[in-house]
């Protein structure tokens, strides 16, 4: 159960880029609900509730996987890009002044997930240095940064994209 769970119900066991499925339920899920027109409160709200999520299981589960694989970071957790990509998505419709367009909600959603996928692999400083914390605060605490820094590029992308729209 506890290698169900920190897979995301399988997404890691997926053969090709299990962090990029891993990564897709927040995705979709920031999309959907600003599509439907959820409140800013409530996006923000689940996806800290996604984020809150995958944090406890990759920190709570991380080590019995650790141990069952032999892997310092195993593949097959993606927990922690679950929490990661939500993070990325938390606050960002607050910066966002005014409605967003349906073709805006779809661009803001595959900015976020390419921007966090990015941060995600290549690791810049400090994020690589976050791998070496114990166990499951190791899988955790780099997806989280990589969260952070996608979700700053975003708010700084969707500022230039309002001013340079509207001016």
């Amino acid at each position: 159960m506890k290698r169900l769970l920190a897979s995301c119900f399988g997404l890691g066991w997926l053969p090709l880029a299990p962090g990029t499925w891993g990564s897709l339920p927040p995705a979709i899920v920031f999309g959907l609900m600003c599509h439907f027109g959820a409140s800013a409160l409530m996006v923000s709200a689940v996806m800290a509730a996604l984020a809150l999520a995958g944090s406890i299981v990759c920190v709570e589960f991380g080590p019995a996987v650790i141990a069952a694989t032999g892997e310092v970071d195993p593949r097959e957790v993606v927990a922690d890009e679950l929490a990661g990509q939500a993070l990325t998505f938390m606050a960002i419709l607050f910066v966002a002044t005014g409605a967003l367009s349906t073709r805006q909600i779809w661009l803001t959603t595959a900015l976020g997930f390419v921007l966090f996928r990015v941060f995600d692999i290549v690791k810049p400083w400090p994020i690589n240095g976050l791998q070496k914390l114990a166990e499951g605060w190791g899988i955790l605490a780099d997806d989280l940064m990589a969260g952070v820094y996608a979700a700053i590029v975003l708010v700084l992308c969707l500022r230039l994209w309002v001013s340079w729209s509207t001016g």
